[in-house]
C-alpha cells in the first residue's frame, strides 16, 4: 500500500555555476551573436560601459582585478577562476617557422577586453568639471547655431540599401510597361498573386473565374500578358507549357524541340532516342541538336527570384602568412570593448553605505560584470588555441590548397590544448576562418581519416574529391562502375567498400553508371 513518507539521502551532484554556464554559452557564439549579447548585458548592468579607443585594460589587469576581488570575498566560487594571463597576452603574439602561429597585436581584435577605470586623482564629481560660462558665451554669441537650425530633410540611409527582387516584383515592373485596361491588369495582379516559388501558376483560370472577380476572357487576355513577361516559361501550368513557351521566345516554335516537348514527352523521359528520330521522321543528328537545346531550358523559371539569396559569412578569424609566419587575428570588429563604470566603483568603495539592498545591488553587479570580462577573456583564448592547432596540423593544406588536408579529431586537439573535447567542439561551432585558400568553418578542418595504409593520411573530403576526379577523367563510352572504383583506390591501398563509394557518389550528386551511359549517348 502506498504511503507518504519523508526520505533522506546523501548524493553528489555536478551542478554549473551560473558563470560557467555563461563561459559555455559565450563559447559557442559567433562574433555577430557575442556583439548582441555584449549589447544586451551593457543595458542591463550599469557597471559595464563601453570603452573609447586606448582606454583598454590588459588580461593581467583584468587579472589583478579578480584576485582582489577574490581577497575581499573568498567564499564567492563564482569568480574565483583566474586568467590565464601568461598564456595569453595582450598582444597575443606567437611567431615561429612554418608550423607557428603568430598573432597581430596591434590589429585590435584579440587582444583587450575592456577598459580600466578612472585613476584616483578624477574622485571629484565631472559635473562640476564643466565650465558652463563659456559654454553660455558660445551659445548667446550671433554665430552660433543650435543642432535644430543646421537639421534638414534628408533621405535616410536605408533609402539607398537595395532590396533582392522577388519574382512578383519583376514581373509588376513589366507588367506596368504594358497597355493594359484595367480590368485586365487587375486580373493579371491576380495571376502573378498565385504563381509560385518555381514560377508556376497553381490555380486554374476556372477557379479564379469561379471566384467571380474576373471573366474568363479577361483572365485568358491577362495570362497571355504575363507569359510575355521575363523570365520566360513564367506563369505557365505545367512544365511542358514552360518548356513550350522558353522555346516559343527562342521562335523554336514548330521546331524538332517544339515537336519532342508538344508530342512526345513520354519517349523523352525513357530516353529512347532512336524511336524518337524515326517517328519524326528526322536524321539522328537533328534530333542530339533539338536534345541539346532542350537540356538548356529552365523548368523552374522562378527560382532565380524566389531562391535563397547569397548567405553572408562574417569571419571570426583571420588567418595569414607574413613572411615565413602564420598570424592568427581575432576579428572582434565593432564588437564592443567594455570597461568598468567609475562611478558605480565610487558606489562599490563606499563601505558605509546606509541602504544595505543598494549595497548588495551595487555588489552583485560588479562581481557579474567581472565574470562577463573574465569569460570574454576565456573566450578568445581558447579559440586562438583551437586556432594555433590547426594551423599547427594544417600547415600544408594553409600552403596549397584542399588535396593537402589531413585528417584531425576534435579530441586529438583538446588534448593538445588541455580541455575537453566539448570545449572545442564549442570553439568550432558556427564560426568561420578567413585563411589563404578562402573563407571555411573552423569544423571544416576536422575529419576523420580512412582506413587503410595509404588512407591513414587522406580525410573523407579528400576521399570524395578522388572519387570524383576518377569520374570526371573516365571514359564516357565506358564510365566506371562502383566496384571498379573501389578496385582502383584499394590498389593505392586505402581500404574502402562499395557500399561506401556508392555513398560518396550520392553524396556529391554524381548518378550511376546506367545514367551517366545513357547521358553520353
Amino acid at each position: 500500500m502506498l504511503s507518504p513518507r519523508l526520505q533522506l539521502r546523501v548524493a553528489q551532484k555536478q551542478i554549473l555555476t551560473p558563470g560557467l554556464v555563461q563561459m559555455v554559452t559565450l563559447l559557442q557564439l559567433n562574433r555577430l551573436e557575442l556583439k548582441d549579447m555584449i549589447s544586451q548585458e551593457m543595458a542591463s548592468n550599469p557597471f559595464l560601459e563601453e570603452a573609447a579607443e586606448g582606454e583598454e585594460i590588459t588580461p593581467q589587469e583584468l587579472q589583478t582585478l579578480l584576485e582582489a576581488e577574490r581577497v575581499v570575498n573568498p567564499s564567492d566560487s563564482s569568480i574565483t577562476e583566474t586568467v590565464d594571463a601568461a598564456a595569453a597576452p595582450e598582444s597575443f603574439e606567437r611567431a615561429t617557422d612554418f608550423d607557428t602561429v603568430a598573432a597581430d597585436g596591434e590589429a585590435g581584435a584579440a587582444e583587450t577586453i575592456a577598459a580600466s577605470e578612472q585613476p584616483a586623482a578624477q574622485s571629484a564629481d565631472s559635473f562640476e568639471e564643466i565650465d558652463f560660462g563659456s559654454y553660455f558665451d558660445d551659445y548667446l554669441d550671433p554665430g552660433f547655431k543650435t543642432p535644430a537650425s543646421e537639421a534638414s530633410d534628408k533621405p535616410s540611409f536605408e533609402t539607398f540599401l537595395s532590396s533582392p527582387v522577388t519574382l512578383n516584383s519583376h514581373l509588376d515592373e513589366q507588367l506596368a510597361l504594358l497597355v493594359l485596361t484595367d480590368e485586365i491588369r487587375d486580373a493579371a495582379d491576380s495571376i502573378v498573386g498565385n504563381l509560385n516559388e518555381h514560377g508556376y501558376l497553381t490555380e486554374t483560370l476556372e477557379d479564379l473565374a469561379a471566384a467571380g472577380q474576373h471573366s474568363m476572357a479577361c483572365l485568358e487576355e491577362a495570362l497571355h500578358a504575363v507569359q510575355s513577361c521575363e523570365p520566360a516559361g513564367v506563369a505557365a501550368r505545367d512544365p511542358r507549357e514552360c518548356l513550350l513557351l522558353q522555346l516559343e521566345s527562342r521562335n523554336g516554335k514548330g521546331g524538332v524541340a517544339w515537336q519532342i516537348i508538344e508530342s512526345h514527352m513520354k519517349l523523352l523521359e525513357m530516353r529512347q532516342f532512336k524511336d524518337l528520330a524515326k517517328t519524326l521522321g528526322r536524321p539522328t543528328e537533328h534530333v542530339q541538336i533539338a536534345l541539346e537545346v532542350i537540356r538548356h531550358l529552365d523548368p523552374r523559371p522562378g527560382l532565380r527570384y524566389s531562391g535563397a539569396g547569397a548567405r553572408v559569412v562574417e569571419p571570426d578569424v583571420y588567418i595569414y602568412k607574413d613572411g615565413l609566419e602564420y598570424i592568427i587575428q581575432l576579428n572582434d570588429e565593432d564588437v564592443p570593448m567594455l570597461r568598468l563604470s567609475s562611478d558605480y566603483r565610487r558606489m562599490l568603495d563606499r563601505s558605509q553605505e546606509p541602504n544595505k539592498d543598494v549595497r548588495d545591488y551595487v555588489k552583485e553587479r560588479y562581481q557579474s560584470a567581472l565574470q562577463l570580462l573574465k569569460n570574454i577573456e576565456q573566450r578568445k583564448q581558447t579559440i586562438f588555441k583551437v586556432c594555433q592547432a590547426i594551423v599547427g596540423r594544417q600547415g600544408e593544406f594553409l600552403e596549397s590548397g584542399l588535396d593537402y588536408l589531413r585528417p584531425m579529431m576534435i579530441k586529438d586537439v583538446a588534448e593538445e590544448i588541455g580541455v575537453h573535447a566539448s570545449t572545442v567542439s564549442r570553439a568550432v561551432a558556427s564560426k568561420y576562418a578567413h585563411t589563404p585558400q578562402g573563407v571555411f568553418e573552423l569544423r571544416f578542418f576536422f575529419s576523420e581519416a580512412v582506413q587503410g595504409p595509404s588512407g591513414a593520411e587522406m580525410p573523407l573530403l579528400t576521399l570524395k574529391r578522388k572519387v570524383k576526379k576518377m569520374i570526371e577523367e573516365e571514359d564516357s563510352a565506358k564510365p566506371l562502375t562502383d566496384d571498379h572504383i573501389t578496385e582502383m583506390l584499394q590498389s593505392e591501398g586505402i581500404d574502402v567498400t562499395r557500399r561506401t563509394v556508392a555513398k560518396y557518389r550520392e553524396d556529391m550528386g554524381i548518378p550511376s553508371t546506367h545514367v551517366r551511359r545513357h547521358k553520353d549517348q
